[in-house]
């Protein structure tokens, strides 16, 4: 009995371990650095930092607010996604960022995603993988493991806003994140 419940502590140390570190370099200034002055961080919400695209370097996740995701990605080197509309068949940013929603307040929300390089990971400056993710309606995030198959991979959890209270992860597939959804909150 005892073994077992040393053995389950351990796993759930070794699934949070990525979400421990608290970024405290984190504020709008360096946001408005790496993204542009059309974003500031969403103070709800605390960012978090994982090892997203199984380099071996932290990543961090920022929540944020952006008015205008695309004008400032050309000269910040970011690639802004839309994996949520990209799921339903439609991920244009372009286009979705037009969209309107039921929701005014949640119509700016964004994730700003920076893959971390060298030995500072995510504060390096320079070239690395710069990330805004557009349309996810978060209250919450946090990073853990998640099944894909045969693969374990570390993804965003988003406690989502709305009525049904949807749980979805956002993950890395080596090239772009995907978006999927993992069902409702059993609350």
């Amino acid at each position: 009995m005892r073994s077992s419940i040393c053995f389950l502590s351990l796993i759930v140390l070794v699934l949070n371990v990525h979400a421990q570190e608290t970024p405290s370099a984190v504020d709008n200034v360096f946001v408005q650095k790496e993204f542009g002055s059309s974003c500031t961080l969403n103070a709800s919400t605390p960012a978090v930092v994982g090892d997203l695209n199984n380099d071996g370097t932290p990543d961090i996740v920022i929540p944020a607010r952006c008015k205008n995701p695309l004008t400032d990605a050309a000269e910040n080197h970011y690639l802004v996604l839309d994996p949520y509309y990209a799921f339903y068949g439609f991920g244009d940013p372009r286009i979705t960022t037009q969209f309107a929603t039921s929701e005014p307040e949640n119509r700016s929300l964004a994730l700003l995603i920076v893959h971390g390089a060298g030995a500072d990971a995510w504060r390096t400056p320079g070239e690395r993988g710069k990330f805004l993710i557009v349309n996810l309606a978060y209250g919450q995030i946090t990073i853990r493991k998640l099944q894909l198959k045969k693969k374990t991979v570390t993804a965003i959890y988003a406690n989502e806003l709305g009525g049904d209270h949807t749980v979805s992860v956002l993950f890395w597939d080596g090239k772009k994140y995907k978006y999927q959804p993992m069902g409702s909150s059993m609350e």
